[in-house]
């Protein structure tokens, strides 16, 4: 079903855009279509960070929640979030930061299916508007916060 990759080259420390992401409960402020977050747990084990957390996605009548595991591993600046529960079949995207000297590079990954198969036709045809929507959000809260550093 829908499968893209998005890379952004970001002024902005890596630390900086890995801890945005990390801070899923201020989604709501800046993600288009996001409704609703909130963090179940949240644990730090050596190099590894675990978050279970629901996002709700939404437009008009249409709107759904679903719960995510999220692992944060520093050792290799990457973020792996698959889903728990909820309207997805299965959820894979992983973020990768690279650091190339005041910038960073963020690659966004994201694979997933809808357990409603019209849904999933819907998404197909809006997926890389989407996708690009979200990515332009996450660049321009980023550069609102932490331009340079």
């Amino acid at each position: 079903m829908p499968k893209a990759s998005v890379k952004r080259t970001i002024n902005c420390s890596k630390e900086n855009l890995i801890n945005l992401v990390l801070n899923i409960e201020d989604y709501p402020n800046f993600i288009p279509y996001c409704l609703n977050s909130k963090i179940y747990k949240k644990e730090t084990e050596g190099d590894k960070q675990y978050i279970i957390a629901d996002l709700t996605i939404g437009k008009g009548f249409l709107k759904d929640t679903y719960k995510s595991d999220v692992v944060f591993d520093k050792k290799n600046s990457t973020i792996i979030v698959k889903n728990i529960d909820g309207p997805l079949k299965y959820l894979n995207n992983k973020w990768h930061f690279n650091e190339l000297g005041k910038f960073t590079e963020v690659s966004f990954d994201v694979d997933f299916e809808l357990k409603n198969k019209f849904l999933n036709i819907i998404m197909n045809r809006s997926f890389e508007y989407g996708l690009t929507k979200i990515a332009d959000s996450f660049q321009k809260r980023a550069e609102e916060l932490f331009q340079g550093t």
